[in-house]
C-alpha cells in the first residue's frame, strides 16, 4: 500500500453518491501547492472516502476550505491523462471557514457550535468518543 497524506486547499464541493449496493462514498479533489526548480506547483488530487467518514466530510470539503487527508494514493486513467487519486481513510479540516465557523457557506445550519469546533470535535468526526490513532502520552 502507498500511504499519502496531503492538506490543501478542496478545488469545489465534496458529493455524496450512493453505490448500487448502498454504499456512500464522497468525492472532491484538493490542489496541494508547493515549489520545484524556484516555482510555484500545484498538484491535484482526487479524493474519495467511504461510509460514515464520507458522510461527515461533506460539512467540511467546501470549494476553497483546507483540509488534510490521509490514506492510499493511487492513478487513473482518462482520455490519455492520469490523474493522482486519495482513497482516504481519515480526514482533518484545518480551517478556512470564516470568523464564524462556516466552511464555504453562509448557511446558519452549517455554522460551527459556539466555541470553534464542530460537534464530536475536528479530531473524531464520527462522534465515536476517542481517537483511535492518538499517541498514549495524548490520552
Amino acid at each position: 500500500m502507498k500511504s499519502i497524506t496531503i492538506a490543501g486547499n478542496c478545488t469545489k464541493d465534496a458529493e455524496l453518491r450512493t453505490t448500487q449496493n448502498g454504499s456512500k462514498v464522497a468525492g472532491f479533489s484538493v490542489a496541494v501547492n508547493g515549489f520545484a526548480n524556484g516555482e510555484k506547483t500545484t498538484d491535484y488530487f482526487d479524493v474519495s472516502i467511504w461510509g460514515k467518514r464520507g458522510e461527515a466530510v461533506m460539512q467540511f470539503a467546501k470549494k476553497g476550505s483546507k483540509i488534510c487527508v490521509t490514506g492510499e494514493l493511487g492513478t487513473r486513467e482518462y482520455n490519455g491523462k492520469t490523474y493522482l487519486t486519495v482513497n482516504a481513510h481519515d480526514f482533518t479540516p484545518m480551517g478556512g471557514g470564516d470568523s464564524q465557523g462556516n466552511y464555504g457557506h453562509s448557511d446558519p445550519a452549517r455554522q460551527a457550535p459556539q466555541g470553534g469546533a464542530p460537534a464530536g470535535g475536528y479530531g473524531d468526526p464520527l462522534g465515536e468518543g476517542e481517537i483511535p490513532f492518538a499517541p498514549i502520552w495524548w490520552a
